[in-house]
């Protein structure tokens, strides 16, 4: 818990010393991929923070999983057998699917602007009143979101 500028306890989403990579960083042109494999080798390794636990295998884990028609339980297992990023994402796509030039664009895209104006803007503009960041405007998307709050986002 932190405090907000109010001085409230809020819930502290801040978490600046995780090694995670941001969702923008794509993995053979996929958005959030390498993400998702850094929160489940942390998470292995007894090194994420307990606060990104509730949403592991959800969210856009979850999202991911079903672009590349893969289980998420499968996954964890292929990722603690080691291996580079593209290794393991080879291994979805042998295991589930490939997807084409044009999934991975709209893919891309719809990752980009998650929160923007659709059914999820709602809960990001409450997470940053949780973060104290209510008055971000330049926070529109989930994306933006993250890296604001892991720290790679200045303030404007």
């Amino acid at each position: 818990m932190r405090l907000n500028r109010a001085g409230k306890r809020t819930h502290c989403f801040l978490m600046p010393t995780v090694n995670l990579r941001s969702p923008r960083e794509k993995v053979s042109g996929i958005f959030y991929f390498g993400r998702m494999l850094d929160k489940i080798r942390l998470h292995a390794n007894g090194e994420l923070p307990s606060e990104y636990h509730p949403n592991l295998g959800k969210g856009f884990d979850e999202k991911c999983v079903k672009l590349l028609g893969i289980n998420y339980d499968q996954l964890i297992d292929r990722v603690k057998q080691g291996g580079t990023d593209d290794e393991i994402l080879q291994w979805c796509f042998d295991n589930g699917r490939r997807p084409g030039e044009n999934d991975i664009y709209v893919w891309n895209e719809f990752m980009r602007k998650r929160g923007w104006n659709d059914e999820v803007s709602e809960i990001l503009e409450r997470r940053k009143k949780e973060a104290g960041m209510a008055d971000r405007s330049d926070i529109e998307t989930a994306f933006q979101f993250i890296d604001a709050d892991e720290g790679r986002l200045p303030k404007p």
